[in-house]
């Protein structure tokens, strides 16, 4: 029996589809660590994760097969183990007790196969998630032998829950190993070292918690993996939004019950802000990779959306690949004219200016005769904004830029965004980012500068643009709060509508005026149609639009909030 494991926490960033890449990065990770014991990866490491209904057609399914069964034969060469997730389909039987179906499995390859399969037994049904729609649910499983020691598997969700961990505890695992895909949200990082020190609580074993990271269409997956010893201390922490292969000593001392971690490394923990910045950035720059756009582009207007978005998109990809352009028109301050000047400055990008005041004059006299007798109003304005998201795709179109929009959560919550002018775009980086928010941040990237960061440091955004108050300038003297509450108010209206789903009276009791209230939900209900019409954007919120709020738009039920 050995009484020392070295497990590596391998924090990997995956490419759903991409099984070639996959085990290519596995075998790699096996080679840099042979000494090690055994590699644990993420959920569904050897396709991606999440797959989402990919997991249906059968090609894919053998394309998995074939790729984990390639690496499962390498390890034959008496290395490391692996640990690894991917969607795996059963016939009857395949593994005892486990009917035929597909399931969200975790391999454990050792001695040239494959040498156990346990399936994930609590499938999320909620938020971002709908594995219950291309996953069959696994038993309870039990642990798996393993060089002297007794494995006991869990697939990220098992661990939420107290029932798998239990039933390992009782069937005689010593070591509680979780494989991750769980998507970044201000707060999670809490939220799942709580969870895990309650099964370490209720089991009494030491916990392997090891996440992916990297960006996956809206979702980011933050890593962060972890280790608990059995009496709930901290004794690993991987840092955030990088891959990391850590080795990690565990033992089993002589008269004494149990396996500890030896003394691994321990990243700090992570204020908000950087954490949501670093978000940002990651889940901006792998849409841009992974989906192999060379450059991006971005509307430069002055303002804080705008300038905040280009400072991620420089520290994503660099100031070399971001392309700005400021589409001025006769509503357009020479304040902003500055400030979009000074911001292309400070981050040292491509910058250019195409005036949108010829294509506003073809427009109106295009339209004259079909208006003749219409007073101006926002159709005018509307205009303004679909001549810059016209201009915008060509230069997208013309070159194989990633358009980049930059309209925030509390915009898109309340419509204050137009259709197929600033929403235009194939990414929307600040799409749950509210504009208290957005403002925050930016002050925060003026003073900070974290390893990673491709964009100067120092100041990105001019000062003027946190002290001016915001508009569209599609009118003369226009501003935000003609329309809108004050964001400070707007935001904490739309946290409680929104992530709260809080009814009329739980709102106005906190301090707000009913009408407000009243007038905020009818804007966020009937801009649900333009939502629907959005880019992707990173989510970063605990409740994100899209597939974490799901709404018809139409929609007659009119009885309050």
């Amino acid at each position: 029996m050995s009484d020392r494991l070295v497990i590596v926490a391998a924090q990997l960033n995956p490419l759903v589809g991409d099984m070639e890449g996959n085990i290519a990065g596995l075998r790699r990770c096996r080679e840099d660590h042979g000494a090690a014991d055994l590699i644990v990866a993420g959920e569904l490491a050897i396709s991606g994760y999440p797959a989402e209904d990919l997991v249906l057609k059968p090609s894919f399914l053998e394309a998995v097969r074939r790729a984990a069964e390639t690496l499962a034969a390498e390890t034959g060469d008496g290395g490391p183990a692996l640990l690894v997730g991917a969607p795996w389909r059963l016939e009857e039987g395949d593994e005892p007790g486990v009917p035929a179906g597909v399931y969200n499995a975790a391999l454990l390859l050792d001695g040239g196969e494959i040498r156990a399969v346990r399936c994930k037994h609590e499938l999320p049904n909620y938020g971002v998630f709908d594995e219950v729609r291309v996953f069959r649910p696994g038993p309870l499983p039990g642990p798996v032998r393993f060089r002297g020691t007794r494995l006991g598997i869990m697939v990220c969700e098992d661990m939420w829950y107290p029932d798998v961990a239990e039933c390992l505890a009782k069937s005689g695992a010593e070591i509680l190993l979780v494989i991750n895909g769980s998507p970044f949200d201000a707060g999670k990082r809490g939220q799942r070292l709580a969870l895990a020190a309650d099964r370490v609580a209720e089991s009494g074993l030491p916990l392997l918690y090891v996440n992916q990271v990297g960006g996956q269409d809206e979702l980011v997956f933050d890593g962060a993996s972890f280790a608990l010893n059995g009496d709930g201390a901290l004794a690993y922490h991987a840092p955030s939004w990088v891959e990391r292969r850590d080795p990690i000593t565990w033992t089993r001392p002589r008269g004494r019950a149990g396996w500890q971690c030896a003394g691994a490394a321990k990243a700090e923990a992570e204020d908000t802000l950087p954490a949501v910045y670093q978000a940002l950035v990651l889940g901006l720059r792998d849409y841009a990779r992974k989906n192999r756009f060379p450059s991006m582009l971005i509307g430069l207007s002055g303002g804080i959306d705008s300038g905040l978005s280009a400072a991620i998109a420089v520290d994503a990809v660099g100031a070399d690949r971001v392309h700005c352009v400021m589409m001025p028109s006769p509503y357009t301050s020479q304040e902003s004219l500055e400030d979009a000047a000074g911001s292309a400055e400070l981050l040292g990008l491509n910058y250019h200016t195409i005036d949108i005041a010829p294509a506003m004059r073809a427009f109106a006299e295009m339209l004259a005769p079909a208006f003749e007798g219409q007073a101006v109003d926002v159709t005018e304005e509307n205009i303004q904004a679909r001549a810059r998201g016209i201009t915008l795709m060509a230069l997208s179109n013309k070159f194989g830029h990633l358009l980049v929009s930059t309209g925030n959560k509390s915009e898109m919550s309340v419509g204050y965004a137009t259709l197929y002018g600033d929403m235009a775009g194939g990414f929307a980086v600040l799409k749950d980012v509210y504009k208290t928010l957005v403002y925050a941040l930016g002050r925060w990237r003026n003073t900070h500068h974290l390893a990673g960061f491709l964009g100067p440091a120092g100041a990105v955004i001019p000062d003027r643009v946190f002290t001016k108050a915001p508009s569209a300038e599609l009118r003369p003297d226009q501003t935000d709060q003609d329309s809108l509450p004050p964001y400070e108010e707007l935001d904490a209206i739309l946290k409680e509508l929104i992530e709260k789903d809080a009814g009329l009276d739980d709102i106005v009791a906190g301090g707000f005026e009913r009408a407000t209230v009243l007038r905020v939900w009818h804007m966020l209900e009937n801009a649900e149609y333009k939502r629907r019409q959005a880019p992707p954007g990173v989510k970063v919120t605990a409740r994100s639009f899209g597939r974490d709020r799901r709404y018809p738009i139409t929609n007659a039920f009119r009885g309050g909030v």
